[in-house]
């Protein structure tokens, strides 16, 4: 008999507070697991990298990749902060100094349509006994958004199709590594008899004893590496005839004097890159309200309409979680106050169908005023108030106006907002008639800092 031991990580969304737990607990476990004779592979499922956290976003990630090479992984697969989080360029040099391949068999080059030079699409690991293991990687294919980061997607039965049927024959056992959700990997499991092992991640769910599915083993350890999955394998002439999935809490892990100085001093290494990048300098204090107008959202709504060129926009003010007081405005500064991950989108409408977006934005208000939004890139806690520019609506008659003058049904009207609003399902007029042009170049908050570098300029 032969037995296989997988060690996997995901959804790690820089959540650097738990890493050094997981850490000392893989190199434990991989060496406790060698001695007993086993063979053991460490796979990362994707989105380790999130720019919410200060030193990810100051080195680009670079320095999620180089805590990444402390483990030793055998492989990993990229999660969709990883390919939508960062533009085509900065995506082609994050694996640069990776000590670990990058596997993903459904992500291609957009005007090429080649393989990414930082990736793979397959790669066959022989144990010691002679059995063939297959590792394949594939990431949730925003067939939206890709091709504006510069890439061409692949839907998942397409790709997964393909592989299988390129390297039938040369492999005994086949592990995915899933960055798509629990949903897909189920239907895997049903249409896909030649994987053995399905381990998820995407939508942060948890599997604490796997999940047999047809002849596959489903495996997934959560978020924010609150767990750190197992599974086990035991095989007699290369067949699997046994299959476990379990998960370790790294709450219940030992903690190490020196954690806590670590953790630390990542935080403070992030925010003292940004502090020292200076973008503007305001001559008096921006005070946020979540659940009001403000200057500050009056800011932001200039800021969006001007770099997107429109005479409206709407903004929530939600987005903007602090106050930023008058004087010298830093990277810092701007990033704890505008966390998201999220794009300015123009929407283009008919005068009749922007009326009716209005309607669905005034329904909609009070309860958004204090709805706790979660996801879709929001990195903030509530959704707050609504605000208009170069909008006007009267409550009494309903009647909605384009820069003091009511509109003409027939007309064609372009509204600044973001990308975050088509994704949720609060006003589906931008989703089902909408001409919509996301402008994925920059983030929310490099859109803000080049408008205040603009009107507030360093002396």
């Amino acid at each position: 008999m032969e037995r296989i031991t997988i060690l996997h990580t995901n959804d790690l969304h820089s959540h650097f507070e738990n890493w050094p737990r997981i850490r000392r607990y893989l190199a434990a476990t991989r060496q406790s697991a060698h001695q007993a004779g086993d063979t053991v592979y460490t796979f990362d499922l994707g989105d380790n990298i999130d720019r919410v956290h200060p030193l990810s976003e100051a080195t680009v990630g670079q320095k999620n990749i180089e805590l990444m090479n402390q483990i030793g992984y055998d492989a990993a697969t990229i999660g969709n902060n990883e390919g939508l989080g960062f533009m085509r360029p900065q995506l082609d040099h994050l694996y640069d100094h990776a000590n670990f391949p990058v596997i993903l068999g459904n992500i291609l080059t957009g005007d090429t349509h080649e393989q990414p030079k930082w990736a793979i699409d397959h790669k066959v690991f022989t144990t010691p006994a002679g059995t063939r293991v297959l590792v394949l990687g594939l990431t949730a294919p925003y067939h939206l958004t890709y091709p504006l980061a510069g890439w061409q997607p692949i839907g998942v039965q397409e790709a997964l199709t393909r592989l299988l049927q390129t390297y039938a024959g040369q492999f005994d056992v086949c592990v995915l590594l899933s960055h798509l959700g629990l949903d897909v990997d189920r239907k895997i499991a049903k249409r896909f008899p030649q994987v053995t092992v399905i381990i998820g991640s995407h939508t942060h769910h948890l599997l604490p004893h796997g999940e047999k599915d047809q002849h596959s083993l489903l495996a997934a350890a959560g978020k924010w590496g609150r767990y750190v999955g197992r599974i086990t394998l035991e095989l007699t002439d290369h067949r699997v005839t046994r299959a476990q999935a379990s998960v370790v809490e790294t709450a219940t892990l030992p903690a190490a004097p020196g954690d806590a100085a670590e953790i630390d001093g990542l935080q403070q290494l992030g925010e003292s890159i940004l502090s020292e990048q200076r973008v503007a300098n305001l001559p008096v204090d921006l005070e946020a309200n979540p659940v009001g107008d403000s200057q500050l959202i009056r800011e932001g709504l200039h800021a969006i309409a001007e770099y997107a060129g429109t005479d409206a926009a709407v903004l929530n003010a939600g987005l903007f979680l602090h106050d930023l007081p008058r004087g010298i405005v830093t990277q810092r500064q701007l990033h704890d106050l505008l966390p998201h991950n999220m794009h300015v989108m123009t929407i283009t409408l008919s005068g009749y169908d922007l009326w009716r977006l209005v309607q669905e934005f005034e329904l909609a208000r009070l309860f958004l005023r204090y709805f706790p939004q979660k996801g879709m890139g929001f990195r903030g806690k509530i959704f707050g108030e609504l605000n208009y520019l170069g909008i006007a609506y009267d409550a009494q008659t309903h009647a909605v106006t384009w820069r003091g003058e009511p509109l003409s049904p027939t007309k064609q009207y372009t509204i600044a907002g973001l990308d975050h609003y088509l994704f949720i399902p609060f006003f589906p007029t931008i989703s089902i008639v909408g001409k919509n042009h996301i402008l994925y170049q920059d983030l929310l908050r490099e859109v803000f800092a080049k408008y205040l570098g603009k009107h507030y300029p360093l002396l």
